[in-house]
């Protein structure tokens, strides 16, 4: 009888302790992202129906027939001609001669029709700098096209088709942010011109930041087969709406190796409601930022790396104006984790313009949820375009002033302010020399700090026998160094 009275004892005992430790362990400040994530995942939309897998041998030889019937109609092939001048075309001796003056070229893509008007959408690449431009049905019928929008920077170009007042089937767009890993995906395209192919995988990421396609880094990514042709078509979900624009690949053959990336919905929305204004234009946040490094998670009380540390926050931007302080970190948008700042720009980004969106907000151990005004950034300053000359180091290089609305057109993490590098001429000084490239951001001029265009030129040109550049590249601090009768050399 006392063994068992003791073995109760004991029991209640662990019950104590064991409750004591929960309670210390919800009051620890590494439990804010835990916190943080509850409220994120409260500011979610309505979850759609369950996914679910197979469960049987008759269910695994289910057709996805009945979708490539219904979403095909839509997808279309691109073709395109360009005249390619020789370089000797003006040549005196050219003036009596016809051939080799001038050849055509022609390519091919895809499209999607997202308008019964004759809307089409496909890639930038696919159709820039066509002289004509045919696009054929999958039921054979052909329409002259035109260029009604195009960005090179979101590799993105709306067409508009000559098709009077034929029926034209239309896709219709989904909401790419509730597309999940895993969901299956279907590509339709034109690839290597064999003709229309629909090929099927799945959705292998969805927040896949990959550089160096469009400005704003931001994919789904699938293994469905993708290859030349295909860009510009569609990638579509099992209930037949298009979730994104197939655009790229990852490739050491040059064909499909399972890695495809595709322009989600929301950007090509966003796209859309621009190309009927003439003009790209998308909400921005304000901020400075940068990923959250293990260090900077347990400096913050965060009990994982997540979300974007905020380094500076700019006068009467839409983070000043929602209270948004540096050394806040910004852990989601309407729900949607964010952990870089391209993430961040794509989120807010593709949010409608004039509204308000939320971000959920760690400050001092303690998370909130905070609205922001969703507006398109000024150009303040102007960004007053110039090709510097004289003789000096930077002669034949184009620079620009950094603006809210510049640094977004531009992406790539640019700071809203300072002067910028935008082309650098063949030939140049600094094109022989190999230091400078179009993103870099000049700093300072023989320690002479430089905040606009007109200074950089004055600063430039007192410069000609020497020049100490100080500029950032990826938010990394260089300098280069030239002398008349010197070494060239930069550090940094």
């Amino acid at each position: 009888m006392r063994r068992t009275g003791m073995f109760w004892a004991l029991v209640l005992l662990l019950a104590v302790a064991a409750v004591a430790l929960a309670l210390a362990l919800r009051d620890r400040p590494g439990a804010v992202t835990e916190e943080a994530t509850e409220m994120a995942q409260a500011a979610l939309p309505a979850a759609e129906p369950a996914r679910v897998v197979p469960g049987s041998q008759a269910q695994v030889q289910l057709s996805f027939a009945p979708v490539a019937r219904r979403t095909a109609p839509a997808v279309v092939n691109i073709y395109t001609a360009q005249v390619v001048r020789s370089r000797m075309a003006n040549h005196p001796l050219f003036r009596y001669f016809d051939q080799g003056a001038a050849r055509v070229s022609n390519s091919l893509g895809s499209g999607v029709i997202v308008d019964a008007s004759g809307i089409v959408v496909t890639n930038n690449h696919v159709v820039e700098g066509a002289d004509e431009i045919l696009v054929q049905l999958a039921d054979r019928r052909q329409f002259p096209a035109r260029v009604r929008f195009a960005d090179a920077r979101t590799d993105l170009a709306v067409l508009q088709l000559d098709a009077g007042r034929q029926r034209l089937p239309v896709l219709p767009l989904a909401d790419s942010d509730r597309v999940q890993v895993g969901d299956i995906v279907l590509a339709i395209g034109n690839p290597l011109g064999v003709g229309q192919t629909v090929t099927q995988g799945i959705v292998s990421a969805v927040a896949r930041t990959a550089g160096g396609i469009n400005d704003s880094g931001f994919f789904i990514q699938t293994d469905a087969a993708i290859n030349p042709g295909n860009s510009g078509g569609a990638l579509v979900d099992l209930s037949g709406r298009l979730v994104g624009i197939n655009t790229a690949i990852y490739s050491q053959s040059g064909g499909s190796e399972g890695i495809g990336f595709a322009i989600p919905s929301n950007m090509v929305r966003v796209f859309l409601r621009s190309a009927r204004t003439g003009r790209l234009e998308r909400a921005y946040v304000g901020i400075a930022g940068q990923p959250v490094t293990p260090d900077i998670a347990a400096r913050a009380g965060l009990n994982r790396p997540a979300g974007v540390l905020v380094r500076q926050v700019q006068p009467r931007s839409p983070a000043a104006e929602a209270g948004i302080r540096p050394g806040d970190v910004i852990f989601a948008v309407e729900g949607q984790e964010v952990n870089d700042p391209q993430t961040l720009r794509y989120r807010v980004s593709t949010q409608p313009l004039g509204e308000r969106t939320t971000l959920t907000v760690v400050r001092d151990g303690e998370t909130r949820n905070v609205e922001i005004p969703l507006r398109a950034p000024p150009e303040n300053p102007p960004r007053d375009l110039t090709r510097l000359s004289g003789r000096h180091l930077l002669a034949g290089v184009s620079v620009a002033n950094l603006s809210p609305a510049l640094s977004l057109e531009l992406g790539g993490g640019l700071p809203e302010r300072g002067v910028v590098v935008t082309e650098v001429a063949a030939g140049a000084p600094a094109a022989r020399l190999g230091f400078l490239r179009p993103g870099d951001v000049v700093t300072a001029v023989n320690g002479e700090r430089v905040d606009s265009v007109d200074e950089l030129q004055a600063l430039a040109r007192a410069a000609a026998d020497a020049m100490a550049l100080g500029f950032a590249r990826g938010g990394r601090q260089a300098e280069c160094v030239y002398r008349v009768g010197e070494r060239f050399f930069c550090r940094g």
